[in-house]
């Protein structure tokens, strides 16, 4: 994280708990967040619910509890409540973030997001194949030791299921600023086979413009120039 000092890094972390927050409101509103006229939305929170509706509920009862053993001591029990509800508001918030910020593939471009901490544009002309590939993250790094420093890895609940192989890196920032060079993307969609069936999809389509344009350019410039008629009076 050279070259990003620690003011930097604040902003940052504090950007990350707004974007959480709003996140809350946008999901009560059910609205969703970056996704346009056009764009095709891909959620990826179904595989987190479990656990993290699991965890609320724990830190609801902890809360519960808290308040019944400090009730003769309102200074503790005032801030433990407030770090309490905070923390249920959290892991509601992180889900918030996963429902109202889905993957979104447009016509030119291809944006994965990890909940309100990281997201990354991937030019459709960019990607060079895209398969489904269920993975199991902690596994693979524990069979293969250190990760790849250009694979990027948007795992949910511990799995990826979309693996994308780029032609040219495209580069990742993360939450605190270090960027990368990625050439290889893993990433999680509830609906994996249908991700990557529309993925490929709009890649072809941008291929096949890409090919009109230049078949169109060379005909337009080996074109005769044009022969002027006689002037009419």
């Amino acid at each position: 994280m050279s070259g990003v000092t620690m003011w930097e890094r604040v902003r940052r972390v504090a950007g990350h708990e707004g974007r959480w927050l709003v996140s809350l409101g946008c999901w009560v509103a059910r609205r969703r967040i970056g996704v346009g006229a056009g764009d095709r939305p891909f959620g990826y929170g179904a595989a987190q619910a479990a656990i993290v509706y699991g965890l609320t509920f724990v830190c609801a009862v902890e809360t519960t509890a808290l308040a019944v053993l400090l009730v003769d001591h309102p200074v503790a029990h005032l801030v433990m409540l407030v770090i309490d509800v905070y923390t249920v508001l959290t892991m509601l918030g992180l889900q918030a973030a996963a429902v109202t910020r889905p993957h979104v593939l447009g016509a030119q471009a291809l944006r994965l997001r990890d909940g309100p901490r990281m997201e990354v544009d991937i030019p459709l002309e960019r990607i060079e194949s895209v398969r489904y590939d269920l993975r199991f993250t902690k596994a693979e790094k524990q069979r293969k030791g250190e990760g790849r420093d250009d694979l990027l890895e948007l795992a949910v609940a511990g799995q990826t299921s979309v693996t994308v192989a780029l032609r040219e890196p495209v580069t990742a920032e993360r939450l605190l600023g270090r960027r990368t060079e990625v050439r290889t993307v893993r990433f999680h969609a509830d609906d994996a086979r249908g991700t990557v069936a529309a993925v490929r999809a709009a890649v072809a389509a941008v291929a096949a413009e890409a090919a009109s344009g230049s078949r169109g350019a060379a005909v337009g410039a080996g074109d005769p120039p044009p022969v002027k008629g006689p002037a009419v009076a």
